[in-house]
């Protein structure tokens, strides 16, 4: 078991701002507050894993395959005369970033959303250009989520954090849920999502109990074996077994299904976000 003093006290010394901590180790929350902060707060783009799961929960339910093609999806929300390319773009091109965008955009925590160009999103996405055929090229990019979250309202009639409330934030019993919207009313999907910090954590559970949170199936074994394998915004973290998601000024998900251990972060650093997760994972290894 993992000794929860010595974790606040390596917290306390090192060179970044914790905000909350909450970590799950064999069947036990502990969660602490370093600074003063709201419930929720903004999870950046750990808010993708919450998308993601969207998408599995109609992966589940037959109503969507990760070949699917988002045009076909899409169908009249799909501006005329686009790049041919964008008919062959599928929903697993979309969730692993390889839509042939030559660079990342439409990332409202460090653009101007004041200055686009237009209110509808969605054409915004269709007009950049694709510099490669879909699915050879790895670029991280918020609009692939934002996409995602247009396919979930038109596969579902209603918008993705109203889905996901039924579906994930309700059930397990969310304390406050809030996400940003595009001026058209959707969720932006790639961040913006302010959870508190014990729940942001219920979703490291659920995929470390593959599929399964408190004693409730949320989601097929075989969709959770599915994001792992194909990395749906859950990447390895290291050779110890640590899979996660990391988000801007060091929020983040992590857990290691082998040492029944995980851990969410909300936090506010800059300059050493990246520190937090090693220290982290560090502290898992002595306790082994």
């Amino acid at each position: 078991m993992i000794d929860m003093n010595q974790v606040i006290r390596r917290i306390q010394e090192a060179p970044f701002h914790i905000y909350d901590l909450a970590m799950y180790d064999h069947g036990t929350v502990s969660f602490h507050r370093f600074e003063p902060c709201s419930v929720s707060n903004n999870s950046y783009s750990v808010a993708k894993v919450f998308l993601m799961t969207a998408i599995g929960f109609l992966y589940d339910m037959h109503t969507i395959s990760m070949s699917d093609r988002v045009c076909d999806i899409l169908g009249g929300l799909v501006p005329q005369n686009i790049n041919p390319a964008w008919k062959l773009v599928t929903i697993d091109h979309v969730l692993t970033h390889r839509i042939g965008f030559l660079e990342g955009f439409l990332d409202i925590d460090l653009e101007d959303a004041s200055a686009y160009p237009t209110q509808d999103y969605l054409s915004m996405v269709f007009s950049r250009p694709l510099a490669y055929n879909p699915g050879e090229k790895y670029v991280y990019s918020d609009a692939a989520f934002y996409l995602l979250s247009r396919i979930v309202s038109q596969l579902t009639g209603v918008p993705a954090d109203r889905f996901l409330m039924d579906r994930l934030f309700a059930p397990m019993r969310f304390r406050e849920v809030a996400w940003s919207h595009c001026p058209m009313g959707f969720p932006i999907g790639a961040t913006g999502l302010y959870i508190s910090t014990p729940d942001m954590l219920k979703i490291a559970l659920l995929y470390m109990h593959d599929g399964v949170y408190d004693n409730r199936r949320y989601l097929s074994s075989q969709w959770v074996r599915t994001a792992l394998a194909r990395e749906y915004e859950l990447h390895p973290f290291s050779p110890d077994g640590f899979t996660g998601k990391r988000g801007m000024y060091g929020q983040a998900v992590v857990f290691s299904s082998a040492d029944q251990v995980a851990f969410a972060v909300h936090a506010h650093e800059e300059k050493n976000q990246r520190l937090i997760i090693p220290l982290l994972e560090s502290l898992v290894r002595e306790s082994r």
